[in-house]
């Protein structure tokens, strides 16, 4: 299909792209790696007057660490974020889960920022992002402003940036000394995830004491498994796991569609929370 008119521009740098934003109000739209705005627009699900492009901001590219944190431009590409040595070392689930992303065309195009900006609940990368309690830094008119993941995704498709914000970078507290992993059920390869589990644990002693845990596709954002976390603490066996991760659904409202009823979602939940953790732990 053709896609509505637009206006179009193409700002070089983060300042002209907020000014730009900021003139244009609530009717533009960025356009970051362009892997889920240009299906949006050729289906006439979104009508923006004005298209942002900002794939040429070069301070918008790259990874680098600062005193313990592991900092990602927000137009970094899933084909980078998945090569990177210091991602992988520091933020590994990120690497493992990135690279399950659709097929190697759309990561070498997609962008992290876009795809946490889009939120959609069923893209595997925001559960990530707030199971590894990442900070995302928006700049706009009145300065930069630290958005906690927890925050950042506030209903379907919804986002805490304003509209004349542009998402910047990804802050991620490193965690070498975590064991994770990422397990998702999908209906056939490369399709999005029915459901998904980003599971990190930390163990000590042979116990777990810490697990975050976040749920791709088990309501309108992406969710923490709360209790199945805190029943977790103490756990050292795969009876202790498989009985923790019978919470995981609790307080969801997973959505019916075509792929999956709400209950079977529940029950994907469980089982792919169960795995996840027995991976992550070296429990399986």
């Amino acid at each position: 299909m053709i896609p509505p008119a637009f206006e179009y521009a193409r700002p070089t740098s983060v300042d002209e792209a907020v000014r730009t934003l900021a003139d244009a109000g609530e009717d533009a739209k960025v356009l970051a790696g362009g892997q889920s705005l240009l299906p949006l627009l050729r289906l006439r699900l979104a009508f923006p007057e004005l298209v942002v492009d900002v794939g040429r901001i070069p301070e918008l590219r790259g990874i680098r660490e600062d005193e313990g944190t592991l900092i990602i431009g927000a137009m970094t590409s899933h084909h980078d974020v998945i090569r990177d040595p210091r991602v992988r070392r520091h933020a590994g689930l990120l690497a493992a889960a990135t690279a399950t992303v659709a097929d190697p065309a759309v990561r070498h195009r997609g962008t992290l920022g876009g795809s946490l900006a889009h939120a959609d609940p069923a893209g595997d990368l925001p559960a990530v992002v707030l199971a590894l309690d990442a900070t995302l830094l928006a700049v706009g008119p009145q300065g930069a402003r630290a958005i906690p993941a927890r925050e950042f995704f506030i209903d379907y498709l919804q986002t805490a940036l304003r509209p004349d914000e542009l998402l910047v970078e990804v802050q991620i507290p490193t965690a070498d000394n975590w064991g994770f992993h990422y397990e998702k059920f999908q209906r056939v390869a490369q399709a999005w995830a029915v459901v998904g589990v980003a599971a990190l644990v930390r163990r000590d002693n042979g116990h777990i004491a810490q697990a975050r845990i976040g749920l791709t596709n088990m309501g309108p954002t992406p969710l923490r498994a709360a209790a199945t976390e805190e029943t977790l603490f103490g756990a050292a066996d795969a009876g202790a796991v498989a009985r923790a991760a019978e919470a995981a659904a609790d307080g969801t409202h997973p959505s019916a569609d075509p792929s999956a009823s709400p209950a079977y979602r529940a029950h994907l939940a469980r089982v792919l929370t169960r795995r996840a953790v027995l991976a992550a732990a070296g429990l399986g």
